[in-house]
């Protein structure tokens, strides 16, 4: 009886363990099958619609997140090409192959790899001039985005379509995911007061929105007229983040170095607009925020207290290798995501600022006006009202309702534009 029992006990552990393994190998098959089908503006471009490009001297805009599935930088799929003939690549803020710093000055230089001439766009001009276009026929667009507003790159697209408007060039827009989901909008949208190169258009902070979603927007809502093409990703759905796609992330930028950098970024990225560390000079950009008059266990705890959706926040000590407080040891948070389909990104990097404001009214500070007479924070945030409302002691909630009717009435805009239903 007792060896029966054990055979039928052992025969049971046999087929669990069948049963697991075949049941992996499925859900791996089914992973396999949807990466095969996933592909990016570029792949389609170059299996399906090369007669776009083909027997045309192309111009390229890109940066080193311009890669297939496989990490092969576009420049490199486009120059080994027999059917493309590359002939100019233009750099945003970073550069072509992203060694340059925020804000710093890439001049025009030749390619090494390609030997193709590389003209910056975040120089002496941020738009492609007639010179910088004199060997061009066609213009291609392929830059990952992150899904802020405030991200600049969007602006390069924005003028490089101006620009093809112009000189009678039809552009391109190869289109890529938006990191942090495309299902969710937040934050007011830009008054026109306010616009400059960290928002140039009445969209919101975070907009939901792809690359080639934006460029049709842009064209036809604030008149552009450019010859615009978009090539549509396939396989790729609304509700996916970046990790929920086959693809590698390669950094945007050098501040943004992972997902979790560009969930926090509509919102963390207020803190540039203030005398606080946004934690550039750190291996966490925007995940940590704080400064050297900051109590790191009081700031943690009175965030916390708000019990904000999706998010907790942990008292962090940091010192930054460059950019604001640098080597000076300073003290706040570290943001953690808990649950990102419900957490609000701008919503908590209002809360961040008004608390810390409120904390500490002797240290801290909005960045000073510039020549144009607006703060930082004001461009970042898209008006003047919220850094007021802050001053004046109004609650996040206030703020709130004094953007919902603009939110809403973009929101009605962009389903006209939304190319992944």
């Amino acid at each position: 009886m007792k060896k029966w029992l054990a055979g039928l006990l052992a025969l049971v552990l046999a087929l669990s363990t069948f049963s697991a393994v075949f049941a992996k190998d499925n859900n791996k098959d089914d992973k396999d099958k949807k990466d095969k089908k996933f592909r990016l503006g570029v792949e389609v471009l170059l299996q399906d619609r090369i007669d776009l490009i083909k027997g045309k001297r192309v111009g390229l805009i890109t940066n080193p997140t311009g890669v297939d599935k496989n990490v092969t930088s576009i420049v490199d799929l486009f120059y080994t090409n027999p059917k493309v003939q590359l002939t100019a690549l233009y750099g945003p803020e970073h550069g072509v192959r992203g060694d340059a710093q925020a804000g710093q000055y890439v001049e025009k230089y030749i390619d090494e790899k390609t030997g193709v001439p590389v003209y910056s766009l975040y120089g002496a001009t941020k738009k492609p001039t007639p010179e910088m276009l004199s060997n061009v026929d066609v213009l291609v667009f392929d830059i990952q985005d992150v899904g802020a507003r405030f991200y600049t790159y969007i602006y390069t697209m924005a003028l490089a379509m101006e620009a093809a408007k112009e000189n009678n060039i039809p552009i391109i827009v190869l289109d890529r995911p938006n990191p942090i989901s495309g299902t969710k909008v937040e934050g007011p949208v830009l008054e026109d007061k306010y616009s400059s190169f960290v928002g140039e258009y009445p969209i919101p902070v975070r907009h939901g929105m792809t690359v080639g979603e934006l460029a049709q927007l842009f064209n036809k809502e604030f008149k552009i007229g450019a010859d615009l093409k978009v090539v549509k990703m396939d396989g790729w759905k609304r509700s996916m983040y970046y990790d929920e796609t086959p693809l590698a992330f390669v950094l945007p930028s050098p501040n943004m170095p992972t997902l979790d950098s560009a969930l926090v970024y509509p919102g963390a990225a207020l803190i540039e607009g203030t005398n606080v560390s946004e934690g550039r000079g750190t291996t966490k950009p925007f995940e940590l925020i704080g400064a050297p008059f900051i109590n790191s266990a009081d700031l943690a705890a009175k965030l916390n207290a708000y019990k904000l959706p999706g998010v907790t926040f942990r008292a962090a000590s940091f010192t930054p290798t460059f950019s604001k407080h640098v080597n000076k040891l300073s003290h706040g948070v570290q943001i953690h995501i808990t649950n990102r389909n419900v957490y609000k990104p701008f919503e908590t990097g209002l809360y961040i600022v008004k608390t810390i404001h409120d904390m500490y009214p002797n240290d801290f500070q909005f960045r000073a006006p510039g020549s144009n007479g607006i703060s930082f924070f004001d461009n970042l945030v898209g008006n003047g009202s919220i850094r007021a409302d802050i001053e004046a002691g109004k609650s996040v909630e206030e703020m709130k309702k004094s953007w919902q009717s603009g939110l809403d009435k973009f929101t009605r805009v962009r389903d006209k534009y939304l190319l992944y239903k």
